[in-house]
């Protein structure tokens, strides 16, 4: 079975950080393209950022949202199986739950079209 498990949200106010883990039980995300989402308005989902594998470790191999560019870092640990969004200089905009997928295709998945979901995580940013 696979499953994708997020933590790491939380309340934080204004200008605050948090940072996000994707854990992933029944796949190797290293063999996938890997990203954070959350809802948006007349969309299921808004792509945030999204990262893919290189045998190349010090690619960076990594696509964001202009909403979040800049302010957003998302990374992965092998190791650990784990993708992480580090949030920084968060708005009360960004509140949300977000969501990590996986899919075959970069491209697919930052349109929504990835093939593994995972529960979600609620960030909340006062002012």
């Amino acid at each position: 079975q696979v499953q994708l498990v997020e933590s790491g949200g939380g309340l934080v106010q204004a200008g605050g950080s948090l940072r996000l883990s994707c854990a992933a039980f029944g796949l190797t995300f290293s063999n996938y393209a890997v990203g954070w989402f959350r809802p948006a308005p007349g969309k299921a989902r808004e792509f945030a950022a999204s990262i893919t594998w290189s045998i190349d470790w010090r690619l960076r191999n990594t696509v964001y949202a202009d909403s979040v560019k800049g302010r957003f870092t998302i990374s992965r640990d092998n190791a650990k199986n784990t993708v992480y969004l580090q949030m920084n200089s968060l708005r009360p905009e960004d509140t949300a739950v977000y969501y990590c997928a996986a899919g075959t295709s970069a491209s697919g998945l930052r349109n929504g079209g990835a093939q593994y979901w995972g529960q979600g995580t609620q960030v909340t940013v006062s002012s």
